[in-house]
């Protein structure tokens, strides 16, 4: 097998991969990263953003959170992290995975500046209006059985879930009960809780 490399800070969105890699049950590496460090030559040669998170698998790199979890998701389909690529539920995964990771990050973020009660500044970010954002996840997550692609828990709820459960917890945007149960359905998995508790222990140590 080749190696991986997860590159993390436990404060950032590569909790996200960690439970991703969590479900997968694959074997890792760790390199966690010093926010003064995302700028160094070293780290740029392998994400010239300078952020995190990013894996490399042998000789590929991926960055950007819902390109890592499709692409392992893919890369290891035998842990069932993805609908096969003929299943009816295909569009329905990379609709919601990308929808978390496009509109609904982008409408929060709108959010942030204010821009939700400008129509115009909204459809120009390319997101529309908040609260048009959170009413469609909202509708998807209701209609989950119990999961976004029905009784198979994927790669995109991974994405999902966290988005909720970090914007909900920062007061980013309000708390909804069909969220909050989808969120600790979704965090109560062995994987959640395994890949949580690494994160916090280097939160501790550091």
């Amino acid at each position: 097998m080749q190696n991986l490399t997860l590159y993390t800070n436990p404060q950032s969105r590569g909790r996200i991969v960690r439970w991703m890699l969590e479900e997968l049950e694959i074997p890792y590496e760790t390199e966690v990263m010093e926010y003064g460090s995302f700028k160094s030559p070293e780290y740029l040669a392998i994400n010239p953003m300078g952020k995190v998170p990013a894996i490399r698998h042998g000789d590929t790199v991926v960055t950007e959170v819902a390109a890592i979890c499709a692409y392992l998701a893919d890369r290891f389909p035998e842990r069932g992290l993805a609908p096969a690529p003929d299943s009816t539920e295909r569009g329905t995964y990379y609709r919601w995975l990308f929808y978390a990771a496009g509109p609904l990050d982008m409408a929060i973020t709108t959010k942030a500046f204010g821009w939700e009660i400008d129509d115009e500044k909204a459809v120009a970010a390319g997101c529309g209006l908040y609260q048009t954002a959170i009413d469609t996840l909202e509708q998807a997550v209701r209609n989950a059985r119990p999961w976004l692609c029905g009784e198979q828990f994927t790669a995109t709820d991974v994405v999902v879930a966290s988005y909720l459960g970090f914007y909900t917890m920062m007061k980013m945007m309000e708390p909804r009960p069909v969220f909050e149960e989808y969120v600790k359905r979704a965090k109560a998995r062995p994987a959640a809780v395994r890949a949580n508790e690494k994160d916090d222990a280097l939160v501790k140590v550091a």
